[in-house]
């Protein structure tokens, strides 16, 4: 980001917009004081806040930042203590910080005891405890990024919500990034969009920026998402593959976080076929992602079978579970809800090269020609010598989808596929699966994002309650040819 002029008053609640990469979260950072040499930050030109620099220890307690990652702002074990940290190091005054915390976690909607490990919490979880430990601080100034991203639909409306209330009751000032504006156009009374070659490409209220036609079109084709704008998706017109063989068969089975904790889900039915797409769906904590690294062979079934057949497994035993790290690649492909759990390489070049070096199918003329290809669908062929860590979450999902791709599995498994992604980088994701659907790839999506369930024409199926079922949500289930993808079943539930 450079070249940039922007003014923001007190109490000001201000949504920042921008396509993937364009330093949206850099600059909260830097309005937070953590961006500096350190961190691998670099800054020009000024910054003040409250008229000192936001690192200048006068600035201290003023504001409160909620990172993309909520893993890497977790400090302490338990649940309570957490909440409790940054409060405490301000010298907040003992008898208000325990109410502070409760108020906290009821606002933010998690209902958890106090000395819950968090560890243990899902990755939606520890979005709401990230938030719940800031506005624990009561800070003037509340920086939120993407704050919502992998949150199920009614956590989004608690998120906003209780920040709007925090807002009403503190006059803080709001600096908000969300890629799906609609969430925060009711809340904020400024919008402001950053140009991908730095300055600001639009501010002014959110009726003047994204109501404008002159505007929109702007807009639209930086890749702001814009209320009631499907983003149009590259390609020819495209039609749901037939399913394939069968891959992937769940018979009664349940899965657990730990091999000691409890099972989070149980007795699931379940097919993957080759070709089709399955929509995971459910609420924060309800065990989708523990389904996910169990299906994709990377934690035991508590209880029940899981087992790959012929078409999959090929000389392999069965079990995914018992499948060493080499009999995985190429066969089923796992992407985390955290990318940065899954890169192991410096530079964005060899993370995306390494599954198809260890495969030793290609020569290294034909794998540095898919290196590229896959950089250039997912805008990451600027990017090619950067460290995967120093990228942007947006930039850091497509990584690590691209990563999975390069090994052409049969299987591919995505937890929140969509976070972080602009619209066009959105729609290039969605048009690069469809060719993987058409390819044979059977592709499972754990995710809140309904518009990607329904453009890949995915059955979607919902955990929730220790049990998976088929969705009701029929915004996710379009009908006709593209719901079933063929006449052979891809996924079945016990009812």
């Amino acid at each position: 980001m450079s070249g940039l002029d922007l003014a923001i008053s007190p109490g000001e609640r201000v949504l920042l917009l921008g396509a993937s990469g364009a330093g949206k979260s850099t600059f909260l950072h830097a309005l937070a004081g953590v961006l500096g040499p350190d961190t691998g930050g670099e800054e020009h030109g000024t910054l003040t806040l409250d008229g000192v620099h936001p690192a200048d220890p006068a600035a201290r307690g003023r504001t409160g930042l909620v990172l993309q990652d909520p893993d890497s702002q977790t400090v302490l074990s338990r649940v309570g203590d957490e909440v409790a940290f940054g409060a405490e190091n301000l010298a907040v005054p003992a008898g208000e910080i325990w109410p502070r915390v409760r108020s906290a976690l009821a606002d933010v909607g998690l209902e958890v005891p106090l000395d819950r490990s968090t560890a243990a919490l899902s990755g939606g979880q520890k979005q709401r405890l990230a938030l719940a430990s800031v506005m624990a601080m009561e800070p003037g100034l509340l920086l939120l990024d993407e704050p919502t991203a992998n949150l199920d639909p009614d956590g989004v409306d608690e998120i906003r919500d209780a920040v709007t209330r925090v807002l009403n009751r503190t006059g803080a000032t709001l600096i908000v990034v969300e890629h799906r504006v609609d969430v925060w156009a009711g809340v904020v009374d400024r919008v402001v969009v950053l140009a991908a070659g730095g300055g600001v490409l639009a501010d002014g209220r959110p009726d003047q920026v994204l109501g404008d036609p002159g505007h929109r079109s702007t807009l639209a084709e930086s890749g702001v998402w814009l209320p009631g704008t499907a983003p149009e998706i590259p390609g020819v017109p495209w039609t749901p593959p037939a399913a394939g063989p069968l891959l992937l068969e769940a018979r009664g089975l349940a899965v657990a976080r730990s091999g000691r904790g409890p099972a989070v889900l149980s007795g699931a039915d379940l097919t993957l076929a080759a070709g089709t797409a399955l929509g995971i769906t459910g609420p924060n904590g309800a065990g989708k992602s523990t389904l996910a690294l169990t299906l994709g062979g990377l934690l035991r079934p508590r209880e029940g079978t899981l087992a790959a057949a012929p078409a999959l497994a090929g000389t392999a035993r069965p079990e995914p579970g018992r499948w060493t790290s080499a009999q995985l690649v190429g066969r089923i492909g796992t992407v985390f809800q955290e990318p940065e759990h899954q890169f192991l390489t410096n530079t964005v070049r060899d993370e995306l090269a390494f599954g198809p070096r260890r495969l030793k199918q290609d020569t290294d003329g034909q794998v540095l020609a898919k290196v590229q290809l896959l950089a250039e669908r997912l805008r990451l062929d600027g990017l090619l010598e950067a460290n995967p860590f120093t990228l942007s979450g947006g930039e850091k999902r497509r990584l690590s989808v691209a990563t999975m791709l390069a090994t052409e599995p049969s299987i591919l498994l995505l937890d929140e596929p969509t976070f972080g992604q602009d619209a066009r980088t959105w729609a290039e994701l969605v048009a690069l699966l469809r060719g993987q659907l058409t390819e044979g790839c059977c592709v499972v999506s754990v995710t809140h994002d309904a518009e990607f369930i329904e453009a890949l024409a995915s059955r979607n199926l919902r955990a929730a309650d220790g049990v998976l079922a088929a969705a009701a949500d029929t915004r996710a289930m379009p009908e006709g040819p593209a719901a079933g993808a063929g006449t052979a079943p891809d996924a079945q539930v016990r009812q």
